[in-house]
């Protein structure tokens, strides 16, 4: 990106027994770059917390390395189809009672590779009494590179900024909508297309591209009450989403894609952003989630992709975790879920080679 400039000081690998409390990053923490190796991130009190696989399929990791993000609150990630992932925050400009938040932005290019620095992206309302009302952002990229990010405004609606191909960050844009609460859900389909969902009131809001790089369109509303910063989105079919969120009134876990029916998937109540992933199980295409339930045990399902009111098998992990856990499929083709131990460790586990989906125990990294 043009003028991007990159902080090689800040990374280190200090005592991990410092940076023990951790508060995983909202939404995707666990990310497969091109070349196979996955990375994790994590927050710790004034940083945060990587760990990258040494060679694709592991087993070794490297790290935690550790980024000082002095400030810096509410991160978030998104990557693009060029592998690189971008990372937005939320941090006050200012001081005294003029300071008012703004979006901060930062980039890794390449695995095992420093942050450039954060740079300002600013706030939709601007300087005036409103801006303090900005919410958390969230992100995502488009198949041709150009980074989204959107926040909650002041009156509930959404505010939307994009970054070019070139780097040049466009003016912030209104989507509309109020009443809607902070935790946004945002998907990319390999079309291109972007969909966000929002917990409204009453409803989820929802909005979607009609192409790839098109305006954000408002959408009929979805009669669900999803647990505001709950919901995920994964592409199920030929350019379409499926959310799945808990749902606020039972804590259950639910799926939607917009038009039809929410459709009731079980399991005990969840915290945090559910994770959801495609993969192969016996040579069938399926859908598998994970949740951590209020007691901080993760919980693993299973169904067909598209066939989730046909049944859906959930099952204990074994591990604990105070916060959200993180899928994603190896180089190998393997289901991977890691977690944030008591400690502050990542602990991975590896799906096995046995039939049906049958992960290997958890080893720390």
């Amino acid at each position: 990106m043009a003028g991007s400039k990159t902080s090689r000081s800040d990374a280190s690998s200090g005592p991990r027994s410092a940076r023990t409390a951790h508060a995983v990053p909202d939404g995707r923490w666990l990310v497969r770059w091109n070349d196979g190796r996955l990375t994790a991130y994590a927050l710790t009190p004034g940083g945060l917390l990587r760990w990258t696989e040494t060679r694709p399929g592991g087993p070794q990791w490297t790290g935690p390395d550790y980024f000082a993000t002095p400030g810096v609150q509410d991160i978030s990630l998104t990557q693009g189809a060029n592998g690189y992932v971008h990372l937005f925050g939320r941090r006050l400009k200012g001081t005294g009672q003029s300071a008012i938040p703004e979006v901060v932005h930062a980039i890794q290019y390449q695995p095992g590779r420093p942050l450039t620095e954060w740079a300002g992206v600013g706030n939709p309302h601007g300087r005036n009494e409103r801006a303090v009302h900005m919410g958390a952002p969230v992100a995502a990229v488009s198949a041709s590179g150009t980074v989204h990010v959107f926040v909650r405004n002041a009156g509930g609606g959404v505010c939307v900024r994009r970054e070019n191909t070139k780097g040049a960050w466009l003016a912030w844009g209104d989507m509309r909508g109020g009443g809607g609460l902070d935790g946004l859900a945002a998907g990319v389909l390999r079309s291109g297309r972007i969909e966000v969902l929002v917990t409204g009131a009453d409803c989820a809001m929802h909005w979607a591209q009609s192409h790839n790089d098109g305006d954000m369109e408002r959408r009929r509303n979805l009669r669900v009450a999803p647990a505001p910063g709950s919901a995920t989105a994964l592409e199920t079919g030929p350019d379409r989403l499926t959310f799945y969120w808990t749902d606020l009134a039972t804590g259950q876990v639910q799926a939607c894609r917009p038009g039809g029916w929410a459709i009731p998937m079980g399991s005990s109540p969840a915290a945090g952003r559910l994770a959801a992933v495609r993969a192969l199980v016996d040579g069938y295409d399926c859908t598998v989630l994970a949740h951590q339930a209020l007691d901080g045990h993760v919980f693993l399902a299973l169904c067909g992709t598209e066939n989730e009111q046909a049944g859906v098998w959930w099952s204990p992990t074994g591990e604990t975790s105070a916060h959200q856990p993180a899928l994603v499929c190896d180089a190998r083709g393997r289901l991977v879920l890691a977690v944030i131990g008591a400690a502050g460790e990542l602990r991975i586990a590896r799906q096995g080679p046995e039939p049906g989906l049958l992960l290997d125990q958890a080893v720390s990294v």
